[in-house]
């Protein structure tokens, strides 16, 4: 297992926990008292809990599919058992509370694996079968990343416009999806101004946000996968003299780019700034 596949699941994992963005219902007390310990630092005691749980448990005991869902979900050291235990609950047990949630938490691990195709199957799946989920919109800002990663643009704008009409009143989601409408808005102008003038521009200037610069492979890979768990399009660039540059973007516009670069600070501290993209 790798150092970046253990970051990337933990990140989602705990992130996703603290935020209570995918549950939708209060863990069983004993679950919950698990997710708490790996919380506070103490994950493999953690998993040790869950383990003795499930193998106490009959598999049509109604706390089964809770337990593998945290099992996967919450408290996985390595992304293919992340994914073992999730699809178990998504597969055998379909009718559950937490078959959407899990289906969610797929779609964020392929994402934050690099592998977008996996991730937009998840939420296809789950726009499918949980058509009422409240956690769709999360999941069509999954898809729209994963399809923007797949130079899909058409199909990236139209998970964005689904995730914007299913945000309700979270004002900090509506925020980091419209950083991609507004993506969506460059294209459809660059398009009717192509039309126009049979000459395409070339050259435009794009803007990101750099947040982290260095050689450390650890350290540049934690903050990828903490910026990608929240939601963030970050990408690492690569400078003549082997630095390395975590940047959040592009986007289409400076104005943008320095909501992004307040939100950034807010978040993270340090003093990240903008910077120029062909």
């Amino acid at each position: 297992m790798s150092r970046r596949g253990t970051l990337l699941t933990a990140t989602i994992a705990i992130a996703a926990a603290v935020r209570g963005v995918a549950a939708q219902a209060p863990l069983d007390p004993r679950l919950q008292a698990a997710v708490t310990l790996a919380q506070s630092g103490h994950a493999d005691s953690a998993r040790a809990v869950v383990r003795r749980l499930l193998a106490s448990l009959s598999p049509q005991d109604s706390i089964y599919s809770e337990a593998l869902y945290v099992q996967g979900g919450m408290l996985a050291s390595d992304p293919q058992s992340a994914a073992t235990s999730l699809q178990r609950v998504v597969v055998e047990y379909g009718r559950s509370a937490w078959a959407d949630d899990a289906l969610l938490r797929l779609s964020q691990l392929y994402e934050a694996q690099n592998d977008p195709a996996s991730a937009i199957q998840s939420v296809e799946r789950l726009r499918r079968d949980y058509p009422d989920s409240p956690l769709l919109a999360r999941a069509e800002f999954v898809g729209a990343r994963s399809a923007f990663d797949l130079r899909d643009e058409s199909r990236g704008c139209a998970y964005v416009r689904d995730a914007l009409a299913g945000a309700g009143d979270d004002i900090e989601f509506k925020n980091q999806v419209s950083f991609y409408s507004e993506r969506c808005q460059a294209g459809v102008a660059s398009t009717a101004a192509t039309s126009a003038d049979t000459q395409p521009r070339r050259g435009a200037t794009r803007y990101s946000v750099q947040v982290l610069s260095g050689k450390s492979a650890p350290q540049i890979d934690d903050m990828l996968s903490r910026l990608k768990a929240l939601g963030y399009a970050a990408h690492v660039a690569r400078d003549s003299t082997g630095y390395l540059k975590v940047r959040v973007g592009p986007y289409a516009t400076r104005d943008a780019a320095q909501r992004a670069q307040g939100q950034l600070k807010a978040r993270f501290g340090g003093q990240p700034f903008l910077v120029e993209e062909p």
